[in-house]
């Protein structure tokens, strides 16, 4: 074994070119083995003999690691040169090499914990919780911690069996929570089961309000929940329910649904009219059951029948005539949970109407500036195709004065803000219904006038389009488009085009056939 004075005099020898070496060079100079260069150079730099670089040197490095295979890796690296007398620091190629000082001592070179021991440390020092890798990284930057410390780390104290390590399962592998992997301390002074069994425990309570296991399993378990739930009230629940409530693409809510009756025959389907999914547990009473799907099968009725298509289209007709025909209209959107169109809009209300008790909606809202110098007039916008009475515009105004958005206390009680106006389209205003005021009786289009309530309806419209050389009313457009979409585009081509509305108007009626049969089927059943 070579003496320390001949190993530290190999090393001053090799260095002595005045060109700066790294650990490996020297080892190839000297022929000595890597420990007897590690303590020597340590020592010559503790002595002042040689320099060492003042920041470590990173570099990509390839490891042979038999049945594994070749592993990259980075290893971090210091230089060092001869000591100039009298020098504490110099540069040299670019690089700045110091003289010794306790203050550039490195983990590497020991003296300090390095930055593995710094995580487990934390780790076992707050055994009795779980934390993100994350949060560790946040408690341990200032003494230089990254990212990419924690989990290279804890994977060796993973193998010795330390710490326990949590994240998504899958069938064949493990991925990292939105936080990073979750991690706790395994007491090796605990019986091994006993120690994994409150590692386990402690996760759980960690995950307590998070995503525990991979999107899709939580998806199934969030599936199935809802179904019981529903079951035990005696209801169905719609697969769009489902998807609403997953907050996830309609793809991956599908994929979900589909495992989920899989995985639990308990859960089951049934189509009503043949298009709309329901499910339910086994275990609903049979008489409860048919209950329940006869209460969906009016919902559907209501609610997808011909009636409300032709309802929704009438809005979307009056939203075109507005949009054509007001300069410097602006309509207001609003995000829905579902998929109700944007422009309809909800108010909250600070007193119930009509049985609505926090929110109502109107169909559309609008804002147009007057002039420079003027407010901007708000338009609100409420449709109903059919006959009109006077309970719907009764209705209709004490949405808005009852609205946090449209409505304001007076002295006078509560009214409707000034710079508001509210429109009524409707399909036709009940021309025999008269409303007995104190001393007067009034026609329902002059008592819209005393609400402030402007009257927009179905002949309004037929006019405009005959104006334009469209031989086709209003009446007809609504009933043959499929939803509103389909009503903006027949009027953008008939106005545009008045010369092909037949050839509009049979497109629609040879593209819906399959839709007019269902509602003709719903309307049978």
């Amino acid at each position: 074994m070579a003496r320390p004075e001949s190993t530290q005099a190999s090393i001053l020898a090799a260095l002595a070119g005045g060109k700066p070496k790294t650990h490996r060079e020297l080892v190839q100079a000297t022929g000595l083995s890597d420990a007897a260069i590690w303590n020597a150079v340590a020592r010559a730099w503790h002595l002042g003999l040689v320099m060492r670089t003042e920041k470590p040197a990173y570099e990509a490095v390839k490891l042979f690691k038999g049945r594994d295979g070749v592993r990259k890796t980075t290893r971090a690296f210091h230089k060092y040169l001869l000591a100039p007398k009298g020098k504490k620091q110099v540069r040299v190629d670019g690089l700045e090499f110091v003289a010794f000082s306790k203050r550039y001592i490195d983990a590497r070179g020991g003296g300090v914990k390095s930055k593995a021991r710094l995580v487990l440390e934390f780790i076992q020092a707050h055994k009795d919780a779980a934390w993100f890798s994350i949060q560790i990284v946040d408690a341990l930057k200032k003494h230089g911690v990254r990212p990419g410390d924690v989990m290279s780390n804890v994977r060796r104290f993973e193998r010795k069996g330390l710490v326990y390590v949590r994240g998504y399962r899958t069938d064949s592998r493990q991925t990292p929570f939105a936080q990073g992997y979750l991690l706790t301390w395994i007491d090796p002074d605990k019986p091994r089961e006993q120690a994994l069994g409150e590692a386990v425990e402690r996760t759980n309570k960690a995950l307590e309000g998070e995503t525990s296991t991979s999107p899709i399993i939580e998806r199934v378990h969030m599936i199935r929940d809802m179904i019981i739930e529903a079951t035990k009230l005696r209801e169905l629940t719609s697969a769009s329910f489902l998807v609403q409530k997953l907050a996830c693409s309609d793809s991956e809510a599908e994929a979900a649904i589909e495992r989920a009756i899989q995985l639990y025959p308990d859960l089951k389907e049934v189509k009503l009219f043949g298009a709309y999914r329901y499910f339910y547990q086994d275990s609903m009473d049979e008489a409860d059951f048919r209950a329940a799907v006869k209460m969906k099968e009016n919902y559907i009725r209501a609610t997808k029948g011909r009636a409300n298509r032709i309802g929704h289209n009438w809005e979307a007709c009056v939203e075109w005539f507005v949009d054509r025909f007001t300069y410097g209209a602006h309509f207001w959107t609003q995000k829905h949970r579902t998929s109700m169109d944007s422009k309809r809009i909800t108010l909250y209300l600070i007193k119930p109407v009509g049985g609505r008790r926090q929110a109502a909606e109107v169909d559309r809202v609008w804002d147009v500036s007057q002039g420079l110098f003027a407010k901007p007039v708000t338009y609100v916008l409420e449709c109903k195709w059919g006959l009109v009475h006077k309970r719907d515009l009764d209705d209709f105004v004490n949405i808005m004065r009852w609205s946090k958005e449209f409505g304001v206390d007076t002295p006078d009680g509560r009214m409707i803000r000034q710079g508001f106006v509210g429109i009524f389209a409707g399909g036709a205003f009940d021309p025999k219904e008269k409303v007995h005021l104190k001393d007067e009786v009034i026609d329902l289009p002059s008592y819209a006038s005393r609400l402030n309530v402007q009257l927009l309806k179905g002949v309004d419209f037929n006019a405009k389009l005959r104006e334009r050389g469209c031989k086709v009313t209003i009446e007809r457009i609504v009933k043959l488009a499929a939803n509103e979409a389909e009503v903006r585009g027949a009027l953008d081509q008939m106005w545009d085009e008045p010369a092909k509305t037949d050839d509009v108007l049979s497109e629609l009626m040879d593209r819906n056939k399959k839709l007019y049969e269902f509602e003709r089927m719903l309307e049978e059943s």
